[in-house]
């Protein structure tokens, strides 16, 4: 019943744009005629406006899956290369944070392991706010990096691997059972760029969910039994996104650019030296704007990605 409402909102919307584009039209062709200057630019205006609306619309209808609108988690792991690989995922963390405040998206920090020298080796968000998921969800892959390090004194030029995963938060109408007895908990003390506001004690919670391998952690809230209830929540978050892959038959695919974070897994190549490109490998779209990427420029990839999906989706139906 949800669907075919936001089918019936998604037709209704397009058919007052077409009456509203032939009106404007008319109006155009009208003040034309009549010489009437004022008429022809205030149509004009709202041809401009029409555009704008269809292009919103257009984005809604991309965001169509059973939990797109819902919050987000969002993992970023290191690959391999130690301080190389650890400052990219750091930077992966700060343009998607930048990405999230340019929607107006709430971002919470659940947790978070530093790297040896610098950067992290890993990160737990979550995003809150409509369509968090539904934006965020085709971000799941091996991001690669070339660049000159600054950790290199030589200067010489390095290729750095990050993986980023996403899943939806869940809310308790959602039935995902799991049992105590398939799950390994350990405690452990948290550490990171928390602040003060850390607990040094054995306050962090970590869930290996056996049966699938999934594993969560949380160390931002201020006692082990907050942290324990996030983790729980994350945990059946995981499991409830890992059935949407599996129905979509695509977890196979999702879980190699997961489990292998370096060459011929990547989705996104971001490279800074010897020229600025940032270039998505599924869709082929691409910038010289680097830095505007970096500071969370990032819609134009996440529409491609979502668009590319839909017409695969469509294909697959009528075939």
């Amino acid at each position: 019943m949800r669907e075919r409402t936001k089918l019936d909102t998604a037709i209704s919307g397009y058919k007052r744009l077409e009456r509203e584009l032939a009106d404007s039209l008319e109006l155009i062709e009208m003040g034309e005629a009549e010489g009437d200057a004022e008429t022809v630019a205030d149509a004009e205006a709202t041809l401009d406006a029409l555009v704008e609306e269809a292009q919103r619309l257009k984005l809604e209808t991309l965001l169509s899956g059973e939990a797109d609108q819902n919050d987000a988690y969002v993992e970023i792991h290191a690959g391999a290369g130690g301080t190389e690989a650890q400052d990219w995922a750091q930077i992966l963390a700060r343009m998607y944070v930048r990405w999230a405040e340019r929607r107006g998206l709430k971002v919470e920090y659940l947790e978070e392991s530093e790297g040896e020298e610098a950067g992290i080796k890993s990160v737990t968000l979550r995003f809150n706010g409509a369509g968090a998921y539904g934006w965020m969800k085709t971000e799941s892959g091996v991001h690669r990096l070339v660049r000159i390090s600054p950790y290199d004194s030589a200067a010489r030029r390095h290729t750095s691997f990050s993986s980023v995963w996403v899943y939806p938060v869940i809310d308790d109408t959602i039935d995902i059972v799991i049992e105590e007895k398939d799950c390994r908990i350990d405690t452990y003390r948290a550490s990171g760029a928390g602040g003060q506001h850390i607990n040094k004690t054995d306050s962090a919670v970590r869930i290996t969910h056996e049966p699938s391998g999934i594993v969560v952690q949380c160390q931002m809230e201020r006692s082990q039994h907050q942290n324990r209830a996030r983790a729980w929540e994350m945990l059946r978050a995981r499991l409830y996104e890992r059935e949407l892959q599996i129905r979509e038959e695509k977890a196979n695919a999702l879980e190699a650019t997961k489990t292998d974070i370096g060459w011929g897994h990547q989705i996104r190549s971001y490279v800074m030296q010897p020229y600025q490109m940032v270039k998505d490998l599924r869709t082929n779209v691409e910038t010289s704007d680097i830095q505007g990427v970096l500071d969370g420029d990032l819609d134009k990839f996440m529409a491609a990605s979502l668009a590319a999906r839909l017409a695969g989706a469509a294909d697959e139906a009528s075939a």
